[in-house]
């Protein structure tokens, strides 16, 4: 028995020369000197071989490098709000104020479901305008930048605040590229929730570059963010100008008949003949009948999803094995959690070869498409920008192609309303995850308006925001090749 055991064959064998048929692990060697400066931590990301090839290529680059933060550094202040017990109030309250986490910052047009008492007690989680914001615990180094949108809102402890005394888009370029984000990843600690403090991003270094590169790169990022403030805007008038042409009042004020109004739990009679084959309490909730019965009365028509003169398609994606490649090998693929954002953070791309068939017959997205996620968070719905077009969107994301651009932006203002959402979310079914289907979203009721005018005019502003944000998109991206071609890897 012993004789046979796989220790005594390999301690038998002549053989030492063992090769190991993977993978292989990255390695590099490291000084005491490091260790020590590095604040003697032992973990490896500490000391991860493309963190070390980034802080090697900022040190030796054709610029000196000054570090991230301090008296002489782009960033006077880096912090983060302290943390309280959030007492959370109704959205109508007096003094209210929306607050959003470090995930909703990235949002084009973020829509806080959490609201609180804007007083003294949560004075420190506002932003100032111009501040870079870092992700800080859980997924680590996201950044979005406070725009007139954001600065509107409360965030949370969980994003770092950089408040910088000059060209605060140049750093928020830098720390986006790949460079920028290897060192931020190499201060992350935390065995279970990883996190970051500001004094770890104090050494990082960044390239003091001539002054006329930095106003470049930070006057495309300023307005980048202001083509997003203004598409914000855009979208806010096309959505006023619905809600005034059918005469919608808010969610809060809708008449809705319950059975009795003296108790906290909503109750409601559901006649049998409306049961639907339903008998989830969530379908029948008497404020999706108020808000159809409304749209009929002030609506020229109310017609479907599904009506031909309304979308061509609805297209649900079969489940299927992904096959994941290394990126520009690949088609980019995005996911339900990353809808909101102008450029998906964490994007991943799927191998062309084994998905090829598949991407061409339903996969691929296209300009002005709404998608509607179906599963988990139900009801988060976007129009598809010019620069997403071929890009892959996942099974759990429901595509709505428009009859044409002529109502393709009217159709994704409405549905992106809150009365939308409602209309959408009454669907939903499943014990453990939450889903609709395509013959759901082909039920939607959707209004036609009596004045043809008004709902061209909402679809336009709708079609012109979402080039704006295509715009956005691409004076970010040119900010983010000059920092690389110009600064980093100049030569």
């Amino acid at each position: 028995m012993v004789s046979d055991s796989l220790a005594c064959k390999v301690a038998a064998t002549s053989d030492n020369n063992i090769i190991i048929d993977e993978t292989p692990v990255k390695w590099c060697g490291i000084s005491l000197a490091e260790v020590i400066e590095k604040g003697k931590r032992l973990e490896a990301s500490v000391y991860d071989v493309e963190s070390k090839q980034a802080y090697e290529r900022v040190k030796n680059g054709i610029y000196p490098s000054v570090n991230l933060i301090g008296v002489n550094s782009p960033v006077q202040k880096a912090h983060y709000g302290g943390r309280l017990k959030r007492n959370y109030v109704e959205k109508n309250c007096e003094n209210s104020i929306g607050f959003i986490g470090s995930s909703e910052m990235l949002d084009i047009n973020p829509q806080p479901v959490k609201f609180m008492i804007d007083d003294e007690r949560v004075s420190d989680l506002h932003v100032k305008r111009d501040t870079v914001l870092l992700s800080r615990s859980g997924t680590i180094g996201n950044m979005s930048f406070v725009n007139a949108t954001l600065e509107k809102f409360l965030i949370s402890e969980h994003a770092m605040r950089l408040e910088c005394d000059s060209y605060p888009g140049y750093v928020y370029a830098y720390l986006k590229t790949k460079t920028g984000q290897a060192l931020i990843r190499s201060n992350i600690y935390g065995a279970v929730i990883q996190q970051i403090e500001p004094e770890h991003l104090v050494s990082i270094p960044i390239p003091n570059a001539p002054d006329g590169i930095k106003s470049k790169i930070n006057e495309l990022v300023l307005q980048s963010y202001s083509l997003r403030d203004e598409s914000n805007t855009l979208i806010e008038k096309a959505t006023q100008l619905m809600v005034e042409e059918l005469c919608l009042p808010t969610i809060e004020h809708f008449d809705v008949e319950y059975f009795s109004k003296d108790v906290s739990v909503a109750t409601f009679n559901v006649k049998l003949s409306n049961m639907g084959g339903r008998l989830d309490a969530s379908y029948h909730i008497p404020i999706v009948d108020a808000i159809t019965n409304h749209l009929k009365k002030n609506c020229g028509e109310l017609t479907t999803i599904a009506d031909s003169r309304v979308s061509k398609a609805i297209i649900l994606p079969g489940r299927f094995k992904r096959v994941y490649v290394e990126e520009g090998i690949g088609r980019v693929f995005i996911g339900g959690k990353q809808l909101r954002e102008l450029d998906p953070c964490n994007k991943k791309y799927l191998s062309k070869s084994k998905h090829d068939e598949r991407i061409a017959r339903e996969l691929l997205i296209e300009k002005n498409t709404t998608l509607i996620t179906r599963s988990g968070t139900i009801g988060k719905v976007t129009l598809v920008p010019k620069h997403w077009v071929n890009w892959i969107a996942s099974e759990h994301i429901i595509r709505v192609i428009p009859a044409d651009d002529t109502i393709a932006g009217y159709l994704n203002v409405f549905l992106a309303s809150d009365y939308g959402y409602h209309l959408i979310t009454r669907y939903t079914y499943g014990a453990v995850i939450d889903e609709i289907d395509d013959a759901h979203v082909s039920r939607i009721p959707i209004p036609l308006l009596k004045n043809h005018d008004i709902q061209v005019q909402i679809n336009a502003l709708a079609l012109e925001a979402n080039e704006k944000r295509y715009e956005a998109y691409s004076l970010e991206q040119t900010a983010l090749e000059i920092m690389n071609n110009e600064v980093i890897f100049a030569k």
